[in-house]
């Protein structure tokens, strides 16, 4: 009988771990990006998202100096880019083959499963601060003070959140998703490439809605991909990443009938369980749901956020991005990881 009861006591207590887990999500998303909206954050969603990422890594809360690290690191990254993009943004091949190199660095961390939320984190500095400096100089002298931010924001959000939903558990570990990689090199290297003609070619066009959500998009899903092991996988994972950005134009639509923070706060709230909550979840495909989270943060905050021309953008225009996006990762992605990945079997 207790042999009987153990499977069952097992999946309870990870039912309730991800209810505790998803819940924080929640939580710490809704407040965070109500909160943003209201003190007038150039882009709400960055500590929202830093926060969601903060929690889904962890059951607990992060360490003091965790944080004060995490911010320093943040810091340092932009100001690094922020540099090398004033001395090399005028010489565009050493320029790209820099950012290639740091993209390479990035991914190959995650392909060994090194630097949890903090490689993930750079990456995003590494799209969102070049571009920014290229494409609006104006927003880009205050985007260190936003990214530290927001990573501030971030982890006062996970400590709000566990204050709220304490954890009740023993942390137990766990098997690590998308543990080391069968080629990791390679792998990184074909992602960095994936990554930077996205960035090139925003590039070249002077459009800030198409750069804050197509590179971002490109290089999530790159992430996701790693579990896409067969077709209806893929189109799962096609499905739920638009569905995310779906979603987020129909919230939109919603807010603009009442809008104000309450309002805001439930529609966020609302979104946030469902998609928090199968991210919270130990599974495979919880790496999906983490996506979609993000791309409706993205998209969603840019249609509340006070960005230029961010509002008056259509979210047609903005789910197109996404969908852009998706089918160019999975094209490229198809190409570079199956030409690479093909070569060790002909040696065996």
């Amino acid at each position: 009988m207790p042999a009987d009861e153990r499977p069952s006591n097992a999946d309870a207590e990870a039912v309730a771990e991800q209810w505790r887990k998803g819940m924080r999500v929640a939580l710490a998303v809704s407040f965070g990006f109500t909160a943003s909206v209201a003190l007038g954050a150039i882009i709400p969603f960055l500590g929202p998202l830093f926060g969601a990422q903060f929690l889904l890594s962890s059951s607990r809360p992060m360490p003091l100096g965790k944080t004060v690290g995490m911010a320093v690191l943040i810091l340092v990254a932009g100001a690094f880019f922020m540099v090398l993009t004033g001395l090399f943004q005028d010489r565009p091949f050493t320029f790209l083959m820099l950012l290639g190199l740091i993209y390479f660095c990035s991914f190959l961390a995650q392909a060994l499963g090194k630097g949890g939320p903090a490689s993930f984190l750079v990456l995003v500095v590494a799209i969102i601060v070049p571009l920014l400096r290229v494409l609006n100089i104006e927003l880009a002298n205050s985007i260190l003070s936003i990214l530290v931010t927001g990573v501030l924001t971030g982890a006062g959000l996970t400590w709000l959140a566990h204050a709220i939903v304490p954890e009740t558990a023993v942390e137990t570990p766990q098997p690590q998703q998308g543990s080391a990689q069968a080629h990791p090199y390679l792998r990184a290297l074909a992602n960095a490439a994936i990554l930077l003609s996205t960035v090139a070619i925003c590039l070249t066009n002077n459009e800030l809605g198409a750069a804050m959500v197509i590179p971002i998009t490109v290089a999530s899903l790159l992430g996701q991909l790693d579990i896409v092991s067969s077709g209806r996988a893929a189109l799962g994972l096609v499905i739920v990443n638009l569905f995310g950005g779906i979603v987020a134009s129909v919230a939109y639509a919603v807010l603009t009938v009442r809008p104000n923070l309450l309002f805001m706060f439930v529609i966020v709230l609302v979104v946030a369980l469902v998609f928090g909550g199968r991210a919270a979840a130990r599974s495979r495909d919880a790496k999906i749901y983490a996506g979609a989270l993000t791309t409706f943060l993205i998209l969603f905050g840019l249609g509340v956020s006070p960005l230029p021309g961010s509002a008056a953008e259509s979210f047609a225009t903005r789910i197109l991005y996404v969908a852009a996006a998706i089918l160019y990762a999975f094209v490229t992605a198809g190409l570079l990881w199956t030409r690479h990945e093909a070569k060790p079997s002909r040696a065996l």
